[in-house]
């Protein structure tokens, strides 16, 4: 392409504010990279957010592409593993941060960053997938990796109703736990039981004080939220249990005690899910492949077109987003 169409967040240097906007650039203003994709599809996720309304210091380098996403089509390579018509699929390693992103008819990034798009898997899946998906599946390996099996018990998930929450909950449900899905929108219970949650936990029930040990209730948990919320998740873990924290919509913080570890035995995972290996990132995607269920990934699917990602980026930070939400680029 002579030129495409991307969004750019710009900023002011004395007043240090920042403006976003639609511009045309050139191949030649991308940044380094040994790969060029036409991109398709991407999502937007709670960084992407943060990064667009600038409520936190996301992006790291003026102007920026933000975007951690993508997935899309070679159209040059001099990178040994990628071709031109090879189909790709990109989630984090700064980009959207450091390096141009995902909101852009055309991406140049290193190709080490990027991994084959799964045959069964078409582009549009792969952005309703995401790093919601990607990282909700990094949680259930690690919890199976810890040796949480259906048979011991039902999984707790916080933030349920969001993009994580949401994979996580059709996922392990698809693969026989039974899940207790947490959430402040009662009225989201229709859907979170539509993708495979046996219960519905008022997130209320675990705002209050944290307590040192409270009633064993689960087995395992995947918690996208951190905070009061994770600490009083943390003591509710039953004996040689495990959770899965790859998140922080709630809080940084994480006021929790000693004695769930000590006296329980639990186990506390960190999930980090942009600077994965490759092994673990085609691990994750085979699994992906092979375990979702499409039927509800398209039920917590909404298709936006390129100019509604400005509004959807408040929308996910206000909590106003249910489920994925797809971005048509192209």
């Amino acid at each position: 392409m002579d030129s495409f169409k991307a969004l750019l967040i710009t900023r002011d240097e004395a007043s240090k504010a920042q403006s976003v906007g639609v511009a045309m650039l050139t191949p030649a203003e991308l940044m380094p990279g040994d790969v060029d994709v036409r991109v398709e599809y991407s999502t937007i996720n709670y960084k992407d957010g943060l990064a667009i309304t600038g409520k936190l210091p996301v992006v790291r380098r003026f102007p920026m592409i933000p975007g951690t996403d993508f997935a899309g089509t070679v159209t040059a390579s001099t990178h040994a593993g990628y071709k031109p018509d090879d189909k790709v699929v990109l989630n984090g390693w700064g980009i959207g941060e450091t390096h141009y992103g995902a909101f852009s008819q055309m991406a140049r990034v290193n190709g080490d960053w990027l991994i084959p798009l799964p045959a069964e898997i078409s582009a549009r899946e792969a952005m309703a997938v995401g790093t919601a998906g990607y990282t909700a599946m990094l949680s259930i390996l690690a919890l199976e990796h810890h040796g949480i099996t259906p048979a011991g018990g039902p999984v707790v998930v916080t933030g349920a109703a969001g993009g994580v929450g949401s994979m996580a909950t059709a996922l392990l449900s698809s693969l026989g736990y039974s899940v207790e899905a947490v959430t402040g929108r009662p009225h989201e219970a229709g859907y979170l039981k539509g993708l495979g949650a046996a219960a519905i936990v008022d997130r209320a029930e675990l705002s209050g004080p944290p307590k040192a040990l409270g009633k064993e209730r689960w087995a395992a948990a995947i918690d996208s939220v951190g905070g009061t919320v994770l600490a009083n998740v943390i003591g509710a873990i039953r004996r040689w249990g495990a959770v899965a924290a790859c998140g922080n919509a709630a809080s940084m913080e994480l006021p929790t005690f000693v004695a769930p570890f000590i006296l329980r035995g639990i186990a506390l995972l960190g999930i980090e899910s942009s600077h994965a290996p490759k092994e673990m990132r085609l691990r994750a995607w085979k699994r992906l492949a092979h375990d979702l269920d499409r039927g509800k990934l398209a039920a917590m699917t909404t298709l936006i077109p390129f100019e509604a990602i400005p509004n959807a980026a408040h929308d996910i930070i206000a909590g106003k987003v249910r489920g994925r939400l797809v971005v048509e680029i192209d």
